[in-house]
């Protein structure tokens, strides 16, 4: 066997293989955003399933609030059907409707003495910011992998084999503007 060939070899080899490294890397980033995504998943799941029981314990102390309720309600199911539809855009937006209706509903509970000393109350009021709060970490290391997925899929030589074998940008789980901005609570007593 000639060197060339030898050579020529080798070459074949090495680019074989950094084209594997390059496959398999954003194989990784592709399933980072998956399992990202489906922390988040196993949260939303576990606060859906306790704001009936929170909504239920409101609505024995507040008859006067129930447009309150029915809001938090309806959040709860645009947020369910978001998140089993897989459709990251519209999650973002039931979300902010879902914390400003949970938001209000915790401010008005101040309205409510009786319902403040309720312990079922106290406890989902805690479990439900809690699950809160876990969203809210999960959403940030979510973001982070589809970050660094579409900075892959996008920087070159990646961007070749991902091209080539069809992987795609994620999207990002952003709330939107009103979720960002500072609660009016005076307008919330009003």
């Amino acid at each position: 066997m000639s060197l060339t060939v030898v050579a020529i070899l080798v070459v074949l080899f090495l680019a074989a293989v950094w084209v594997v490294s390059l496959y398999n890397g954003l194989v990784r980033l592709k399933h980072g955003v998956s399992k990202a995504w489906s922390n988040i998943d196993v949260l939303l799941k576990q606060r859906h399933d306790e704001l009936p029981k929170l909504v239920e314990t409101c609505k024995q102390y507040m008859q006067h609030e129930r447009t309150t309720l029915e809001r938090v309600i309806a959040a709860r199911n645009a947020v369910a059907s978001a998140r089993e539809q897989h459709d990251v855009g519209a999650l973002g937006q039931a979300e902010s409707g879902l914390r400003a209706g949970l938001g209000q509903l915790f401010a008005l509970a101040e309205n409510y003495p009786d319902l403040k000393a309720n312990d079922s109350f106290q406890h989902l009021q805690q479990r439900i910011s809690g699950l809160e709060n876990a969203i809210a970490d999960r959403r940030e290391l979510y973001n982070e992998a589809v970050n660094l997925n579409n900075v892959r899929v996008e920087q070159f030589p990646d961007v070749i084999i991902a091209r080539l074998f069809a992987f795609q940008a994620a999207e990002l789980l952003e709330f939107s503007d009103a979720e960002k901005a500072d609660v009016d609570l005076k307008s919330l007593f009003n």
